[in-house]
This record gives C-alpha cells, sequence and structure tokens, in this order.
C-alpha cells in the first residue's frame, strides 16, 4: 500500500470525506503534517447526547451550553456547573472539560493523545480516547475517499472500536463491530453478520455480501459508518496486510521511523528480546511465553494473529538490541472480543531516543 499524501491545501468537501462524524474535516493539519485543535472541533463534542441539552434542561444547563457553544475555549467556573440542576450533566460538564483542557494545552491533537497515557493514566473518558485514535487514523488513510483504501479503512476501524471475533470450523477467523452485533441481536434485525457471530453456525461462504474484502472493497464507502461488516483475520488474506500497512503508518506517524511489519505464523527465535502485545491479552500472553511460563491451550488459543516489526533503518532501534524483530500480538478475550490498544506502538517500543 503506496503511502498517500493527506495534506493537501483547502476544505474537505463533505461528499469526499469518510466517518465524517469524527470531525476530521474541522482540523487543521499543521506543516508537519499533525493535525491542529479547531473550535469546530470541538463543537461537535457539545452536540454529542452526553453534553447537548434537552427539553427538560434547567436554564443554568441551557445558558452554559450555549455559551460553550459560541466560545469552546472559554474558562467555565465551578459556580456555573453547580448551577446545573442534573447531576449526571454535571458530571459529563467536568469529564468534557477535563479533555477540552487536554488538547488546549497540547500543540496538536496527536501530542494531547500520546499525552494521555503518560503519567499516573488514563484521566479522561474512555469515548474520546476512541475518538482521538479514530481521527488520527482518519488522517492517515488519506484526506478523500478517492485518496483512501477501503479495506484498509474497515480494518482501521479495530483501532478504535471493539470487535466480536469468531473461530470457524474451517479456520475462518472473522472479526465483526461488536456494538453492532449487540445491537442487531437486540432489535431483531440480523443479518448474515450478526448470526455468524452470534451462532458460529453458518460457513463464511453465506456472509459473503457483508464480508470486506479486496474483490468487493469499494462497497464500504456506501456504509462507512454503520460499522456493519465482517473482515477476515486469517493470515495471507488482504485485511491483514492492509492492517500491517495501518499500524506502519501509525508507528511512522508517532515516532517518524520507518518500520515493515508482517504476520507471523509463531515465534521461533532463541534470541527473543522484546514484544509489543496490541491488547490486554495479547501482552499478557506474550509476557508469559516470554518468561517461559505454561499457557494453557484455551489461552493460547485465545491468540489471533502474530506480527513481526523491523525498523528500516536499525539506528532508530536502542543500541543494546539494534537489528532484532520485534513481536507484536492480538488477542481475543475469554468472551471472543478484541479491543486493540494502538497506543501501545507509542509507548513500548525500543527507539534510540529513549
Amino acid at each position: 500500500m503506496a503511502r498517500r499524501n493527506p495534506h493537501k491545501d483547502g476544505p474537505l468537501d463533505v461528499a469526499a470525506d469518510f466517518w465524517p462524524s469524527c470531525g476530521y474535516r474541522h482540523l487543521r493539519v499543521t506543516p508537519t503534517g499533525h493535525l491542529a485543535l479547531t473550535d469546530d472541533f470541538l463543537r461537535l463534542d457539545l452536540l454529542r447526547p452526553e453534553l447537548a441539552p434537552i427539553p427538560q434542561s434547567c436554564d443554568a444547563e441551557l445558558t452554559l451550553h450555549d455559551r460553550m457553544l459560541s466560545a469552546p475555549r472559554r474558562d467555565v467556573d465551578d459556580a456555573e456547573i453547580d448551577a446545573i440542576v442534573d447531576a449526571d450533566v454535571r458530571e459529563n460538564v467536568r469529564i468534557w472539560l477535563r479533555f477540552r483542557d487536554r488538547l488546549l494545552t497540547s500543540d496538536t491533537i496527536e501530542s494531547a493523545y500520546a499525552g494521555m497515557f503518560q503519567g499516573d493514566g488514563v484521566d479522561v473518558a474512555p469515548v474520546f480516547v476512541h475518538r482521538l485514535t479514530q481521527v488520527i487514523v482518519r488522517h492517515l488513510l488519506g484526506r478523500t475517499r478517492e485518496d483512501a483504501d477501503p479495506l484498509a479503512a474497515r480494518m482501521a476501524e479495530l483501532l478504535f472500536r471493539r470487535a466480536r471475533i469468531s473461530v470457524l470450523d474451517d479456520g475462518a477467523v472473522m472479526a465483526a463491530d461488536d456494538e453492532t452485533v449487540d445491537r442487531y441481536a437486540t432489535d431483531g434485525g440480523f443479518g448474515s453478520i450478526g448470526e455468524l457471530l452470534r451462532k458460529q453456525q453458518v460457513t463464511t461462504r453465506q456472509v459473503d455480501l457483508d464480508v470486506i474484502d479486496r474483490d468487493n472493497a469499494d462497497n464500504y464507502w456506501s456504509r462507512d459508518e454503520r460499522f456493519d461488516t465482517a473482515v477476515s483475520l486469517n493470515r495471507g488474506r488482504p485485511g491483514l496486510d492492509a492492517l500491517c500497512r495501518i499500524l506502519e503508518r501509525w508507528v511512522h506517524h508517532f515516532h517518524d521511523v520507518s518500520t515493515t511489519i508482517k504476520p507471523q505464523r509463531e515465534i521461533d527465535d532463541k534470541k527473543w528480546v522484546w514484544h509489543v502485545g496490541l491488547d490486554a491479552d495479547a501482552s499478557g500472553i506474550l509476557n508469559d511465553l516470554y518468561n517461559k511460563v505454561d499457557v494453557d491451550a484455551d489461552t493460547l488459543g485465545r491468540l489471533l494473529c502474530l506480527f513481526q516489526l523491523d525498523f528500516v533503518n536499525p539506528a532508530d532501534m536502542r543500541e543494546q538490541i539494534r537489528g532484532r524483530p520485534i513481536y507484536l500480538a492480538m488477542a481475543m478475550d475469554a468472551s471472543s472480543r478484541l479491543r486493540l490498544k494502538p497506543q501501545n506502538l507509542i509507548m513500548n517500543l525500543p527507539l534510540a531516543r529513549v
């Protein structure tokens, strides 16, 4: 997948946008290719259901919301929040202001994002972490639909949305959006994806219309925010290759180093020196394998994919392990769900400058 330039000047045509609700078109691109905050980006949050007023909202809530919409960077006094009758609204406002202040005190969206994982731990709501993940990976995919690879866009959903995993009898490993599967199960609107993921009793042939692959990838653009397609995570399938390219771009964007990432069948390395789990379960499994702790078959069976990351320029690595491969993995949890943590590739790579 050739790296495309997402940094063209000029406003983004709404019709050419994808994932429009993430607000990418409201951000500015800096000369270094990173993202700069705008008032319109902040206003999108104020229109979310958690913050937007409802007919029952009190006068204090309506007044404060109007003031923040007018000037989303303004200081907000405690007294303005305390005057709101609804306790949940008061808490939601405070949570959002804490997130907003992180953005305001950072040079770029990327620096605010990376800063969330430093220190004593993440102090903002997960929804905001996932929103920034989405808008950053949206930037990496390309400025418009014409620039972007639709299969890569579908695989990139894994970076900011939880997936439900199904391992079929024929060895096919399928991922679909967890929230969508639950919604279909609740409202009775099951399509072939829901049936696959819920019952795990159908074959991949029966879900071809809902599975995004290379030959039908352009279908993604007509449903990019429905999150209602399945993808294969099997080694050798084009989706996994597309995910590798996204992760390479992610590493380059944050660290300005070039890497190659490729799927592996196993780790057969007597000089295994470094690994990074792409989710909490994979981190635990890799740690146990590295430390030669016995891992039971059920736990090991939750490993979905192994990868090898190599630095194109070995000098970008710590001197002590320079030239050695870095192993990555992703795994589903005990309830067959996958929640990637792309921030692990920001915080845990053995960079020379660290």
